[in-house]
Formats: structure tokens, sequence, C-alpha cells
């Protein structure tokens, strides 16, 4: 079993920065990928961002050049630093953590809003 607690969402204006965490817990060594998914109100929960256990990312089109994923190796920890932030990306930030046999985890999200 792994638990994801995720921290860091909040209000920013359009062109802000906001930096959210994700804590594994468990079985994290049973992890193969962490990433980051969003849901919009109304919308699919959609790909961020991943990162593997041997670093090789992935971004969806519409964040590349804007957030950036990253790892803390000693804590498990995960990060999406997120800049110039627009009203788009407002949404309900979702940490997923996958297992090397597939199972995925999810945290319990953390709203993003842009707005001025």
């Amino acid at each position: 079993q792994v638990q994801l607690v995720e921290s860091g969402g909040g209000l920013v204006q359009p062109g802000g920065s906001l930096r959210l965490s994700c804590a594994p817990s468990g079985s994290t060594a049973t992890i193969y990928v962490m990433g980051w998914y969003r849901q919009a109100p109304g919308k699919q929960r959609e790909l961020v961002a991943t990162m593997t256990s041997g670093g090789s990312t992935n971004y969806a089109d519409s964040v590349k050049g804007r957030f950036s994923i990253s790892r803390d190796n000693p804590k498990n920890t995960v990060y999406l630093q997120m800049n110039s932030l627009k009203p788009e990306d407002t949404a309900v930030y979702y940490c997923n953590a996958i297992q090397s046999w597939g199972k995925h985890y999810w945290g319990q999200g953390t709203q993003v809003t842009v707005s001025s």
C-alpha cells in the first residue's frame, strides 16, 4: 500500500507561481512512476507531468516550459513547480503513484485557483 499526502495549492494571480508537494509513505520502494494530474470543473482528469524512478519526465503540451516536476530522493517527495500560471490552470491537482506492477494510488487533491 502507498499513501500520498499533497500540499501547496491555493489562490494565485495570473502570471504567478505555486509549488505543489506530494509525500508518499508505505511501500515507496515499489513505486515506478509518480506524477500530477488535474481536473477542472466539468472536465476529465488529465495528465500534467510524470517522473519515473529513473528520472525520465513527461509533460502535457499545455504546461511545457511553465511547469517542472522534480523529486527529493531521500524523502521520495515529488514537487510540481508551476510558473506563469494561467486561469486555465485552475483545477484540483492530484498526486499519482504507480507501482511497478501497475497499481495506481491517488492523493486527496489540492485546489489551485488562478484568478485576479
